[in-house]
C-alpha cells in the first residue's frame, strides 16, 4: 500500500503527512472525476490515537451534504453497534474508502452509485495514508468495496466473516456495510450478525 505515484489522489498528498493536513489537502482532490458532481470531499474523523479504525465504502446523501462520515441512516446503525458491542466511540476514527459521493440522479434524488474500480484506486492513497499515521490496532471493514481496498480484489466478506485477519501491523475484522441492514428482508437478523462481528473485533483487541 505505497503512499506514492502519479496517479489517482497521490498527487495531492501534501509534504507533512498528519491528519490535518490530510483533510485540508484531501478538500481540493481531483483524483477521480466523482469531485466533479459531489458537494465534498468527506474526510475521516476520529482521534489520532484511535484504537479502532472503521471503514466504510463512501459517503452517502447526508455525509455528502454534512461533510462529515457516517452522519445519516447507517451511521446511526453503527452506532448503535458499536455501543452494544462496547467499544467506545472515542476511541474510533470512522472513514470510507471512497471519499467523495458517487450517485445518479433519479428526478431530484440522488441515488448511492457503487464506486467503480478505478474510483476506489484513485482514492487509496489517503485510506493508506489514514491508516499509516493512525496506527490501529483493530480494523472493522464494513462491506465489498472496503475489503476491496483493504484485503485485496480477491477478498469475500460473506466467505470469511467471523475470522480474525492480520493488516499490517493490525488487526481486521471484516463485516457487512450497515446499510445492508437497512434493506436486509430481516433486519434484526442481520443487524445481529453484523452486531457478532463487532464484539468479535472488541474481543480480539488487548485491554
Amino acid at each position: 500500500m505505497a503512499l506514492d505515484g502519479n496517479t489517482g489522489a497521490a498527487r495531492f498528498l501534501p509534504e507533512r503527512l498528519t491528519l490535518p493536513e490530510l483533510r485540508r489537502a484531501a478538500a481540493h482532490c481531483e483524483g477521480c472525476d466523482l469531485y466533479r458532481d459531489a458537494t465534498q470531499t468527506v474526510f475521516g474523523e476520529g482521534p489520532p490515537d484511535a484504537r479502532f479504525l472503521i471503514v466504510g465504502e463512501q459517503p452517502g446523501d447526508q455525509e455528502d451534504r454534512k461533510g462529515a462520515p457516517f452522519v445519516g441512516p447507517a451511521g446511526r446503525i453503527l452506532d448503535k453497534g458499536l455501543e452494544e458491542a462496547g467499544i467506545n466511540r472515542e476511541e474510533v476514527y470512522v472513514t470510507n474508502a471512497v471519499k467523495h459521493f458517487s450517485f445518479t440522479l433519479k428526478g431530484k434524488r440522488r441515488i448511492h452509485q457503487k464506486p467503480t474500480v478505478a474510483e476506489i484506486e484513485a482514492c487509496q492513497p489517503w485510506l493508506n495514508a489514514e491508516l499509516a499515521l493512525l496506527k490501529p490496532e483493530m480494523v472493522v471493514v464494513l462491506g465489498a468495496t472496503a475489503a476491496r481496498a483493504l484485503l485485496g480484489a480477491a477478498f469475500r466478506v460473506t466467505q470469511r466473516r467471523g475470522e480474525v485477519l492480520e493488516l499490517g501491523e493490525a488487526l481486521a475484522v471484516a463485516t457487512i456495510h450497515p446499510s445492508a441492514i437497512l434493506r436486509a428482508p430481516d433486519r434484526d437478523e442481520t443487524y445481529q450478525g453484523f452486531l457478532s462481528d463487532l464484539k468479535l473485533a472488541r474481543r480480539s483487541c488487548s485491554s
